[in-house]
């Protein structure tokens, strides 16, 4: 049960971009679209969950060239995550066990030669 709680925080945290210390997870980070392309769906879950908890993007799209900024309840303790992102057009990429303890940004860049999603760390 205090999993699943911290997981609907983590969600209503991102949806209202809540911010300051006493909010605060160690977890929290930005999303920085550099695809060239609209993100419709994001989607992070623990490491090693066997499905993914609802999209927290909260709206339409997350546009090339924009960014969200997720944040995680203070008493969140769980530092690996899983994200799954999903284009407008349907195409996916995965990334499992992303130490959000250790990364304050994303930037989501995708390789039109190869058809490769990356994702840049800071």
């Amino acid at each position: 049960m205090k999993n699943i709680a911290a997981k609907a925080l983590l969600v209503a945290s991102s949806l209202f971009l809540m911010h300051g210390a006493a909010l605060a997870g160690q977890q929290d980070f930005t999303i920085v679209n550099k695809t060239g392309y609209p993100l419709k769906h994001v989607y992070v879950s623990e490491n090693n969950n066997n499905s993914w908890d609802e999209d927290i993007l909260g709206r339409d799209v997350l546009n090339d060239g924009e960014y969200f900024e997720v944040a995680f309840a203070k008493a969140e303790k769980t530092c690996k995550w899983d994200m799954k992102v999903v284009y407008d057009d349907g195409e996916s990429a995965v990334w499992d066990g992303l130490n959000l303890c250790q990364i304050s940004k994303l930037t989501l860049k995708w390789n039109k030669n190869t058809g490769v999603t990356s994702a840049q760390t800071e």
